[in-house]
């Protein structure tokens, strides 16, 4: 009988998604998880091993001490490689599928100890791409939170005062680090994490993933992008808003009329069975018939230079792209949807919503509304 392949993944659950979704068990340091012949099982330090067998969903937990101690006697090395193979020959396991962001220098390790290692490329868990009734309900809480957030930093935008074309509330002037500030403690209070948040300015909003700093002025496009992560389940969410404290110029009215229309032309096009970059496409299309050209003009890029959307879940940007990567669209496919434009001169308009795709269409999540002056 062949020795079966299984999947092993190496690392700390906090900063790896893929792990977190098999084990549902969270700890900060780099742990072992084998899945072979349908049993889960965990090789947890002595610190977290009593906690594993309480929380993860796995069938068996297994001290990491143990197998250490067996190698030391046996005059073996004890490093997590070592350690992980005395498991895989336990299990009869000579070949492993890994993610592929699995460490290089492990995964010379068990070959060098005669393990077959693949590494597999994303989506690593297929099923994570599709959302449960149970994993919307958790974005959905998240999108609320970022709605909260987001109308706490328009709110403060609203009541701000305009003195010689810089914002000021309270006597002091608005700042983006301070509307970020605002927006993080809102979310901390309700158990949301929000780290680079953007509140960008002016041409600071013409680089995408600008933070944004310094004051902030009127009569400017300001975009605000938050994409906090829940404490309690590690789900995000992600919203977008492009607004102006005064009076918009006509160019950025009509840009910000542009990327409504595309977003739009994108939300009646997604649906499942439809290829990301075909709904990509026809937002490329809606900018180019209205003269809304894209490339590099004077060694920095304009236009639309990212992707329409991408997936959303455990992490802020995972499978599947709608975007010129190709990617069949499928029912459960939690999206965003954020056409953009960026001009210096003129400035950054982004809008994006969430969706749920269905068989025949999307399911928005995001009810917050599309206002460009405030």
């Amino acid at each position: 009988m062949p020795a079966a392949e299984a999947t092993l993944i190496i690392a700390a659950s906090e900063a790896d998604a893929n792990l977190y979704y098999a084990a549902r068990f969270l700890a900060p340091d780099p742990f072992i998880f084998l899945e072979v012949a349908g049993e889960k099982v965990l090789l947890l330090s002595d610190l977290e091993i009593d906690r594993g067998r309480q929380q993860a969903a796995v069938q068996t937990v297994l001290p990491f001490s143990r197998y250490e101690e067996e190698a030391r006697r046996a005059g073996e090395a004890t490093g997590l490689a070592a350690v992980a193979v005395r498991l895989l020959r336990e299990r009869g396991v000579s070949a492993v599928q890994v993610p592929a962001n699995f460490p290089l220098g492990v995964a010379d390790d068990l070959r060098a100890r005669g393990v077959t290692v693949r590494a597999k490329p994303d989506p690593f868990y297929d099923a994570r791409t599709v959302k449960t009734a149970e994993e919307v309900a958790a974005i959905s809480h998240a999108l609320a939170a970022t709605e909260g957030a987001m109308d706490v930093a328009i709110g403060a935008l609203r009541a701000a005062e305009m003195h010689g074309g810089v914002l000021t509330l309270e006597g002091e002037v608005l700042t983006s680090e301070r509307v970020k500030r605002m927006i993080a403690a809102h979310l901390l209070e309700r158990d949301y994490l929000a780290q680079h948040t953007i509140v960008a300015g002016g041409d600071q909003g013409c680089d995408p993933h600008e933070d944004g700093h310094g004051p902030l002025r009127a009569d400017t496009a300001i975009i605000i992008d938050i994409f906090p992560r829940s404490i309690a389940t590690r789900y995000h969410g992600d919203l977008t808003r492009t607004v102006v404290k005064g009076e918009a110029s006509a160019a950025l009215r009509n840009q910000y009329a542009a990327v409504r229309a595309a977003q739009e032309e994108a939300l009646v096009t997604i649906r499942a069975g439809v290829e990301g970059p075909a709904v990509h496409a026809r937002v490329c299309s809606l900018f180019e018939a209205r003269g809304y050209r894209t490339g590099e003009v004077g060694g920095r890029m304009q236009g639309f230079f990212h992707g329409t959307g991408h997936g959303l879940g455990l992490e802020i940007h995972e499978p599947p792209r709608v975007s010129k990567i190709p990617a069949t669209l499928q029912a459960g496919n939690v999206v965003t949807v954020e056409p953009g434009l960026y001009y210096p001169g003129v400035g950054g308009v982004r809008l994006e919503d969430v969706v749920v795709v269905t068989e025949t269409s999307c399911t928005n999540l995001v009810k917050y509304p599309k206002l460009l002056e405030i």
